[in-house]
């Protein structure tokens, strides 16, 4: 291993906190919850934090393998906040421990972020174009998921010499890319060959229209523009039994005028409408009216139809010149790490830093992953399983508690007095064996079913 921190021991003067006046956030010496086992803590919420621990010696990301690995646990969850590792250039990049900020230059931020439509384990890279100087963002595409539970999960970034990154979750690889694949990186680390002219014009009289109205196209003489869109159905006859000087709301005649009403303070005082009981039974009330159709004279506006555009020289496109930042790479160009950061913002906080890892082999970082991530991991998962188990059974007891007070209720019916003695032990007996809800459920419904078949059919053989 290069450098490896467990946090068993107090992070006071082996880490530096960032002394510039946004980041406020308290870190804190914690215990995992459930676990005897320490980690760098954020105690609070919606704060900014930065924290920064400087290396022994740089690490050297172009010789062989190099591994980031860090242990993250979310003990409140995450809606809205980072919990991911800055890997910092040398500080003659221009920044210093005490002045650590989100302006301080990285080589490599890689970790969860979420917050609204943002989901994804950052890997994120600044590579210096050798021919403008200038440093450069690139973000791998599709980055996996964030687990969303509150469990403890490890991060790795495996850089390989062979121009590969593999990102695992929890020790399983949830993606593989190639630096300088154009397909893995926004922006590519490798610009394009070319580029559009940016002092190349489009021509005044380029004509982009595919198509255009036929100008030899004449409107038809018979094309009536005015003609609306639907007309009164001549053939439509009122229905029989229309009753016209019906209205469709009527006084309510059971209504009366409150006591306590003043004519004078509030008004004079009507009775509320309902609906005409003559019109429920009838075809309809008040003055009939022909329904409307479609118009079929109806056209529209007309306009001339469209053909091929004798004068189309297609979408106008700037030519392309040589890229002046072009260049070719066989090997990423990195900056060397020379401190790790943590420098977040957060709306949750609970948010548990542990064993954070740069190795130089996988296998040591696998090592790590089976002694101090494993255990822990296990142990929290079968007290989520046990507690999801019994939200579950307190979910059906309480949706079972509800069953039996219907299934009372139902017994209490007139029309199942006969047997009312009978639903009843069949409650009591369920009561007392939960998992015969459904039966009895089953059962309570043949009884009433066999009650209406014998209404219905009295008795009779069907």
């Amino acid at each position: 291993q290069v450098f490896y921190d467990s946090f068993e021991e107090s992070f006071d003067g082996r880490w530096i906190v960032s002394d510039k006046d946004d980041y406020k956030g308290v870190w804190k010496h914690s215990k995992s919850e459930g676990h005897d086992d320490y980690g760098l803590l954020v105690s609070e919420m919606a704060k900014k934090y930065a924290i920064v621990k400087e290396l022994d010696e740089a690490v050297n990301l172009k010789d062989g393998t190099t591994v980031l690995q860090f242990e993250t646990r979310l003990q409140g969850g995450l809606e809205c906040g980072g919990a991911y590792l800055k890997y910092l250039s040398p500080q003659d990049a221009g920044w210093k421990p005490k002045e650590f900020d989100n302006e301080s230059p990285y080589s490599i931020m890689f970790g969860p972020d979420k917050c609204g439509a943002t989901n994804k384990v950052h890997f994120i890279l600044k590579h210096k174009n050798p021919k403008s100087g200038e440093y450069i963002e690139h973000h791998l595409k599709y980055p996996p998921s964030v687990p969303s539970d509150k469990l403890t999960h490890v991060y790795t970034a495996i850089l390989k010499p062979d121009n590969e990154v593999s990102i695992l979750i929890d020790g399983e690889e949830k993606k593989k890319a190639s630096f300088l694949s154009a397909e893995d990186f926004e922006p590519p680390l490798i610009p394009s060959k070319t580029i559009p002219d940016p002092d190349d014009k489009k021509p005044e009289d380029w004509d982009e229209r595919a198509k255009i109205p036929d100008p030899d196209a004449v409107k038809p003489e018979d094309w009536d523009e005015d003609a609306p869109m639907e007309i009164e159905d001549e053939e439509a006859v009122k229905p029989e039994g229309w009753l016209d000087d019906e209205p469709d709301e009527i006084d309510d005649p059971e209504a009366t005028k409150p006591e306590d009403w003043d004519d004078e303070e509030d008004g004079e005082w009507e009775a509320p409408k309902i609906e005409n009981p003559k019109c429920e039974i009838a075809p309809g009330c008040g003055e009939w009216k022909r329904p409307m159709k479609r118009n079929p004279a109806y056209k529209g506006k007309w306009s001339p139809p469209l053909i091929d555009n004798p004068s189309y020289k297609g979408i106008w496109k700037p030519q392309e010149i040589p890229n002046p930042s072009y260049f070719e790479l066989e090997k990423p160009d990195f900056d060397p790490i020379a401190a790790i950061g943590i420098e977040i913002w957060t709306m949750q906080d609970g948010i548990l830093f542990d064993n954070i890892l740069i190795a130089k082999n996988d296998k040591v970082a696998e090592s790590y992953r089976e002694t101090t991530w494993k255990p822990k991991f296990e142990v929290e998962k079968e007290k989520q399983k046990a507690e999801d188990e019994a939200a579950d059974s307190a979910r059906l007891a309480g949706f079972q508690r509800k069953v039996f007070d219907v299934l009372y209720k139902v017994a209490d019916t007139p029309f199942l007095s006969k047997y009312k003695h009978q639903i009843l032990d069949l409650i009591e007996h369920a009561e007392t064996q939960p998992n015969l809800t459904i039966g009895v459920l089953v059962s309570i419904v043949v009884i009433i079913l066999t009650i209406f078949f014998k209404l219905i059919f009295g008795g009779k053989k069907q």
